[in-house]
Formats: structure tokens, C-alpha cells, sequence
């Protein structure tokens, strides 16, 4: 058996010495897909994926400008770094962004990572990623006032802009029988509505319920819209009604955190 094994060796020795040698680098450019090792990871991507971003350490170690140091045992190359958060790396050269679970715990090692293969656009991905994850961790504040005049009308705040923009598409303005959407002068910026009057210049203009266009809208009716909107968003009603009101559309002042 022995001397088999060093028969079928010498033979492929003299057919081609290079299948019996460890790789050295990456496969030949040709070749669309290169397998590395990461940390004991293997992971298969193809060749355009790694050089997307030029001057990042798996672009010049795929194009050859940095020479491959260590290879594994199969002769694929070997990077000493963490195998499992390597998925990251690789998923953000596929899609073009981060995309991490909700649960994702390992933002500092990711952002290493980021640095030592030199992705820079890994990095700022992932800070305004941690940003947008500290905002929804934030209490949201939700304030509705009314004056019950109609020079004042009602104002809406909310720190969470998407609440106001969830308030704005239940509401359309009709102008001659035509939808002209949430009209601008309501809007005092992205977490502010000020509904002062309802009827433009413009004979026939009504603000009506998105769902229902023959419904007038009235202040009664946007504080309570509103109301209803909050309440189904998870936010939680703080002020202490007074009885004597008869109802929340009669306060002057309503407060919710979420």
C-alpha cells in the first residue's frame, strides 16, 4: 500500500508538480469564486465582491498587492481574525449595507473589524446604525394642545418624527374635488403640526380623513385621530383628566410617553 502511495505520488509529481504544493495566494483572477479562512471559518465569495472597496486589505490581497502570508491546510488563504463576525464584513461587500439583527450584541468587535480590513464605509455604517439604535431606545414625547379657538387651533408634538408623518398620511385636503395630500401650511417642521384653520382662501377646500373623503374634519376629530393614533402606537396617556371636561377632546392639554 505504501509503496502505491509513492507511486501515484512520483506520477503526479511528473503530470504537475503544483497539485502536491499548498497554495501561496488567492486563486488566479480568473477564477469568479476564492474561498478564505477566517479564523477557522471558511467563507466562498466571488472575486468582484472582495475588490469592491479599493485599498481595503481583502481588495489588495485578492488583486495580489499585498502578498498572502499564511494558508491553511487546503492551501486557502488564512486571515487570523475573529471567523463568526467576519459574516458582517461580507454581507455588507454583497448588499452595499449593514444589515444586523436585532439582538446584535457585538458592535465594538464589529467596528475592529471594519478598521482592520480598512472599510471605512463599514465603519460610518455601523456608527449611524448605533445612532439610530440609541434613538429608538429614547422615550418618545407626545404633547397635544388645544386652545378650542379657531385662530390657535391644535398643535401636535412629538419627539418621534414618524408619528407626525403617521398623522399626516391619515389626513388630505380636497380643492375642488381634487386630493392634494397634507397641506404644507400645517406643517412647522418635522416633529410639529399646527392645525390653526381648515378652510384656505380657495372656495370648497376641506381637510377630510384619508379613508373616508367625505368625513370634515373638525378639531374634535384631529384630537381624537390623534389620540387614537398614539394609543395604538404603544404610547401611554400621562396627564390626569379632569371629569369635568367630559372627555379627552375637551382638554386643553394631553401627554404621552412611549
Amino acid at each position: 500500500m505504501e509503496w502505491n502511495l509513492r507511486r501515484m505520488e512520483s506520477e503526479l509529481r511528473q503530470i504537475n508538480p503544483d497539485l502536491l504544493q499548498p497554495s501561496k495566494s488567492f486563486k488566479k483572477p480568473s477564477s469568479g469564486t476564492i474561498t478564505i479562512n477566517v479564523g477557522g471559518y471558511l467563507y466562498a465569495a466571488q472575486r468582484h465582491t472582495l475588490v469592491k472597496h479599493p485599498g481595503s486589505l481583502l481588495e489588495e490581497m485578492v488583486t495580489g498587492k499585498k502578498p498572502v502570508v499564511h494558508v491553511d491546510s487546503m492551501g486557502n488563504t488564512f486571515i487570523d481574525r475573529d471567523g463568526p463576525i467576519f459574516r458582517h464584513v461580507l454581507n455588507f461587500l454583497r448588499m452595499g449595507e449593514l444589515v444586523l439583527p436585532d439582538d446584535f450584541k457585538e458592535a465594538g468587535l464589529l467596528r475592529r473589524e471594519a478598521n482592520f480590513y480598512r472599510l471605512s464605509e463599514l465603519a460610518q455604517a455601523l456608527q449611524d446604525w448605533e445612532q439610530q439604535q440609541a434613538t429608538q431606545h429614547e422615550p418618545a414625547f407626545l404633547e397635544v394642545t388645544d386652545s378650542h379657538e379657531r385662530s390657535h387651533g391644535l398643535r401636535v408634538y412629538c419627539s418621534d418624527s414618524t408619528f407626525i408623518e403617521k398623522v399626516k398620511k391619515r389626513l388630505v385636503q380636497i380643492s375642488k374635488s381634487r386630493l392634494d395630500g397634507f397641506p404644507e401650511e400645517f406643517e412647522v417642521s418635522s416633529n410639529i403640526i399646527q392645525f390653526r384653520h381648515f378652510i384656505k382662501s380657495e372656495q370648497g377646500s376641506r381637510l377630510v380623513l384619508k379613508q373616508d373623503s367625505t368625513f370634515l374634519c373638525t378639531l374634535e376629530c384631529l384630537k381624537l385621530e390623534t389620540v387614537m393614533l398614539a394609543l395604538k402606537g404603544g404610547f401611554r396617556l400621562l396627564t390626569s383628566l379632569d371629569s369635568s371636561r367630559g372627555s379627552v377632546v375637551q382638554c386643553e392639554a394631553l401627554h404621552f410617553v412611549k
